[in-house]
């Protein structure tokens, strides 16, 4: 049973997250951000995971100790649901349109942490009154994409690499690039059919 449950509480966030890497029954997620709680939404359902996300954050400040806090929760999920990797596929990837954009995602549950990000978004627009301001969907800083994928790659100890490879619109583009992160999980844990009672390593240990 690759089930996993993380409580992280701290000043700023209280974080309860559940995950199911072999049973989807939908996802259930409220992280006080409307757009998020849609992109986890889609990660989950292209992973095929189970799961349940609770977030009560300082959002009052901004979403930003919210984002980190679900990335690093998110990580240890997999970490503890994954055990030994044993039987794991391991890699995954993916090439994910979305309208006018295409991003590319390549995970490994390597046991060491990476993020090669390379996905331009908009940082800043103007208000109505003239004024530069940060990029947001919804509430949600367009900035703090990386900032998840950060906390989550350091937590779960992967490497990942995102590539925008083309987009114009920044919903369009994010939106991409988690249901490509999604499909490309559903492969790395996915288990290994010929190889189904051994770490996918050389050296017998990841």
């Amino acid at each position: 049973m690759r089930i996993s449950e993380i409580s992280r509480t701290t000043k700023e966030t209280d974080v309860k997250l559940k995950i199911d890497l072999d049973s989807f029954t939908g996802a259930d997620i409220d992280t006080g951000s409307g757009f998020f709680n849609h992109m986890l939404n889609l990660f989950f359902g292209f992973a095929k995971i189970g799961a349940e996300v609770k977030v009560k954050g300082d959002t009052d400040v901004d979403f930003h100790h919210s984002a980190e806090d679900i990335g690093i929760a998110l990580g240890d999920a997999f970490k503890a649901a994954l055990g030994d990797k044993r039987g794991i596929m391991r890699y995954g990837e993916c090439v994910m349109p979305m309208d006018e954009a295409l991003v590319l995602v390549a995970v490994d549950f390597s046991g060491r942490s990476h993020l090669s990000y390379d996905l331009p978004l908009r940082a800043s627009r103007l208000n109505d009154d003239g004024e530069e301001t940060k990029a947001k969907v919804g509430i949600f800083d367009t900035e703090l994409v990386e900032e998840f994928l950060t906390a989550l790659t350091r937590s779960a100890a992967m490497t990942l690499h995102v590539k925008k490879i083309s987009g114009s619109n920044t919903h369009h583009t994010v939106e991409a690039l988690f249901k490509g992160l999604g499909r490309a999980v559903r492969q790395a844990v996915s288990l290994d059919p010929v190889y189904s009672d051994a770490v996918p390593s050389t050296k017998g240990v990841l």
